[in-house]
């Protein structure tokens, strides 16, 4: 039954979920501060057309909020969709080879900027709630609240959060903004990764001097910067700054086998990033160490003189950009300050160390234990004809534990995205079928959570 209402009705979503693409609701770009507010309106339109009891374009310090609610039972659980109407420009415009905001159907993907990030996934949860309130089928509450800055940094959602608690009350987060490691492996999303970032400023003499007379007699801030950083990492792989470790947490032996068990082809991984061998903390796998470990990098480093030909100095200063991608549980605040703390505490009497803490964020993890993932879980086993594998993803969607920390609740991350589907980039796209198996696992989620409920 499920199946049958969205092949039938697949015509009429497209073209539902085109006249948003259609609006280039670019969040980076001024000049597309007026296409903003017509897409979240439009949202507010197809929302009510989907059947909430009500929908509403809200204001916040940036760009409008999208807010809706169906409310079948004050004492029923409730379900908080979250997503955002805003897109990465378009730009290279060359590049593409369809026009970005224009979505046509070739080779049985859509193509256009929004496609999968995140206009298509949002619009997968809209009409699985559409099927569920159509059939009479919804037994818990549901909330929507789509936002026009994650592309930006989502500036404005946490304060919206926080003005608006009460509005937002919920038992679980349902998003759609990740991906799958492929159609016939179907995943979940249980992990991502925090952040913190950087500069440091190494200074020596007090302007730049002749290599020749004073070389071998004044430390060279860019060699001092380079050991320094150097030593943060030692041979095994492991951050050598007192405390970095504290509150990580291990991977149950039930999850690093599920993890085990994920496709990966080591080979091919190094070809495709153009490497001989790869580098990581000793005893985790690679899958592992972009997931569930935490990493220390230098984003960028300069000093001196980078220019044609030669100049023989030696600079009176250094600097570097560093980043670490955090896991769950560990503090962002409290690793900056390690860092500031560890890098002032080695650095040599020879130069002088300046520290500068930029922004970070919290990662964020589900247990593969959870009710509602085990909802989601046994959603994708129903439509894709497997269980999904538990993934822990590098990257950071810092709102995500906003919502945890604001709001009291965890979020499931049921994303159907691809690499292939080249989100952030031109021609970014997605696989009708998976679009259309994406609303099908949703609807199932729903059933299966008010099971759990």
């Amino acid at each position: 039954m499920i199946k049958k209402y969205v092949e039938e009705n697949k015509d009429r979503m497209l073209e539902e979920l085109f006249s948003l693409i259609r609006i280039p609701s670019v969040s980076a770009q001024t000049a597309h501060k007026e296409d903003m507010v017509r897409c979240a309106e439009r949202w507010k339109e197809l929302l009510l057309q989907a059947g909430v009891d009500k929908a509403e374009v809200m204001p916040s310090k940036g760009n409008p909020m999208v807010y809706a609610e169906r409310m079948v039972d004050p004492k029923a659980k409730t379900v908080l969709v979250y997503g955002h109407y805003d897109v990465m420009p378009a730009e290279p415009f060359e590049l593409w080879k369809t026009e970005p905001f224009e979505p046509v159907i070739k080779d049985g993907h859509i193509w256009a900027r929004g496609a999968d990030d995140d206009k298509g996934q949002s619009f997968m949860q809209a009409k699985a709630f559409e099927y569920l309130n159509k059939h009479n089928l919804l037994k818990h509450n549901m909330k929507f609240i789509f936002e026009g800055e994650e592309e930006i940094g989502s500036g404005s959602l946490g304060p919206f959060i926080e003005e608006h608690k009460d509005l937002l009350k919920c038992d679980v987060i349902l998003v759609s903004d990740t991906g799958i490691i492929s159609p016939d492996v179907p995943s979940i999303t249980t992990g991502l990764r925090g952040l913190s970032y950087w500069q440091i400023e190494v200074t020596g003499p007090d302007h730049d001097l002749h290599s020749g007379t004073f070389g071998g007699a004044v430390a060279n801030p860019i060699n001092v910067l380079c050991k320094l950083i150097a030593d943060v990492t030692g041979p095994d792989g492991k951050i050598r700054i007192p405390g970095f470790y504290d509150d990580v947490e291990e991977a149950s032996d039930e999850e690093r086998k599920l993890v085990a068990s994920i496709p990966f082809n080591e080979e091919e991984y190094k070809k495709s990033i153009g490497v001989k061998a790869l580098f990581g903390e000793e005893g985790y796998s690679t899958i592992e160490r972009t997931g569930y470990r935490p990493s220390f990098d230098v984003c960028g480093i300069w000093g001196g003189y980078t220019g044609d030909g030669a100049k023989t100095v030696i600079p009176s200063k250094a600097y570097a950009k560093i980043s670490s991608r955090l896991v769950p549980h560990q503090d962002h605040n409290k690793i900056s300050q390690l860092v500031v703390d560890y890098f002032n505490r080695v650095a040599p009497d020879t130069v002088t160390v300046k520290v500068e803490k930029h922004h970070g964020g919290y990662g964020y993890v589900c247990p593969i234990d959870f009710p509602a993932y085990k909802a989601a879980e046994r959603g994708f086993e129903t439509v894709f004809g497997k269980r999904p594998l538990p993934v822990r993803i590098g990257g950071s969607i810092p709102i995500i534990s906003t919502f945890e920390k604001l709001l009291g609740a965890k979020s499931v991350l049921m994303g159907f995205g691809l690499e292939s589907n080249a989100i952030h980039s031109p021609n970014e796209n997605m696989p009708v079928d998976l679009w259309l198996k994406g609303i099908e696992t949703i609807i199932n989620f729903h059933l299966e959570y008010d099971k759990e409920a």
